[in-house]
């Protein structure tokens, strides 16, 4: 899905409002789900829906919002429902049948060959290693972070790159760190944590500690990004569904030469103000068409974890159903 994003825009006739919001779901809860789904960007106003990302899972999202708005004429949507709907259409095979002849990237650091799990991690390597910018969506687990972080190791390793940034927006803490005890970095460690987690685990802890002592790797909340240029680096934006419009925008414009940009996030776990847009939803949406940055959206089908998991998630949508059936 790097690349090739494809907008469709669609009504929903006849239009209620009543029959939207059922649709919707509460705070737009049901087209998250079904964005989560199938790795696209729902956006809409009243019954005129836009729907951004590959053209065959934006095609099946039409089909399916569309589905789903008759089904409102007299019956309750339910996120039990949502995903019984998602099962039976088919959908999972629509959006598999993307075919793409993806070269093989495998990317070498300490711990040996690294190498994309299924198709869309493949793609999103090969766009890392073709593009200047770069941007991961998607849910948790789908390695979206750690093979970014790879691939930054890797470029530190040859050379390619001076020096690796690693940013992350604390909306946790308003990005008001001075309460916190320590220096700068000390402050923003929790939230920095897969990251660090991944760079042990690729040159172990004491070149880590070197690195970040020689500040070849530098650790930095989002706002500490303002007024610089970044040449030659390889900068990480982790999180990035919780930066604001303005944050994005000023992130993306720091950006120099011979430097490598990787934007992760999860558009459907928004930690910001309610009424405050997401830089990240909207930098898919105004940045799609630009030449020479790549998109890669990921789904639950590529999440990579225990085994259990899977059986939990079942047992959850199972016991959602029921409890569904029965109100």
């Amino acid at each position: 899905m790097t690349n090739g994003l494809n907008q469709r825009d669609f009504t929903l006739d006849p239009e209620d409002n009543a029959r939207l919001a059922n649709l919707s779901g509460p705070f737009d809860e049901h087209l998250r789900q079904i964005e989560l789904r199938l790795g696209v960007e729902i956006n809409h106003r009243g019954s005129i829906f836009q729907v951004i990302g590959d053209d065959a899972a934006s095609r099946a999202a039409e089909k399916v919002l569309r589905a789903l708005y008759a089904c409102t004429e007299d019956e309750s949507l339910t996120g039990a429902r949502i995903n019984l709907h998602l099962a039976e259409s088919g959908v999972d095979a629509i959006t598999a049948d993307v075919a793409e002849n993806t070269p093989e990237v495998l990317i070498k650091v300490k711990r040996g060959l690294i190498k994309g799990r299924g198709a869309n991690q493949e793609r999103y390597l090969h766009a890392i290693a073709t593009h200047d910018i770069n941007f991961g969506v998607g849910p948790a687990g789908t390695g979206k972070t750690y093979l970014a972080v790879a691939s930054a190791v890797e470029a530190l390793e040859a050379n390619r790159v001076q020096r690796l940034l690693l940013v992350r927006p604390a909306v946790e803490a308003g990005e008001k760190l001075g309460f916190l005890p320590g220096d700068l970095s000390q402050k923003v460690d929790p939230y920095l944590r897969p990251l660090y987690d991944a760079l042990y685990e690729m040159l172990g802890f004491e070149r880590v500690a070197k690195l970040i002592e020689r500040n070849v790797i530098e650790i930095a909340p989002l706002a500490y990004m303002r007024g610089r240029t970044l040449n030659d680096s390889y900068v990480i934006l982790d999180e990035a569904q919780n930066t604001t419009v303005e944050q994005m925008k000023m992130f993306l414009t720091r950006i120099g030469f011979g430097t490598v940009a990787v934007i992760t996030g999860d558009v459907t776990q928004v930690d910001l103000p309610r009424q405050t847009k997401s830089g990240l939803r909207q930098a898919v949406e105004v940045l799609r068409d630009v030449n020479g940055i790549s998109f890669t959206f990921f789904t639950s089908r590529d999440v990579v974890r225990h085994p259990l998991v899977a059986k939990i998630v079942r047992a959850y949508e199972a016991f959602e159903q029921k409890d569904g059936d029965s109100e």
